[in-house]
């Protein structure tokens, strides 16, 4: 099998991606989905974060690795109410 020659990653995409990791570690996972033409693994945690993993090719056609967490939104507290009256 012959593979392309692998493509350096920047240190920035390398932090980018380990603090993402890093935001989900010690949680438990819930589920996970792979779509079907695998360039894409959902990863459900308990806590409700969900860790998404993407390979996609960029604009000169090389492979990208994405992750990125959702959050929940945050509960909302007591909220102020403003009314404004106008004159």
């Amino acid at each position: 099998m012959n593979r392309p020659p692998a493509r350096p990653v920047s240190l920035q995409d390398l932090r980018r991606i380990a603090e993402t990791l890093a935001a989900v570690r010690n949680g438990t996972v819930s589920g996970a989905v792979m779509r079907s033409d695998r360039r894409q693994l959902r990863i459900e945690m308990a806590d409700g974060q969900l860790l998404v993993v993407s390979a996609d090719l960029d604009e000169s056609g090389r492979p990208q690795l994405e992750v990125d967490v959702i959050r929940p939104p945050a509960e909302q507290g007591n909220q102020l109410e403003v009314r404004f009256e106008s004159a």
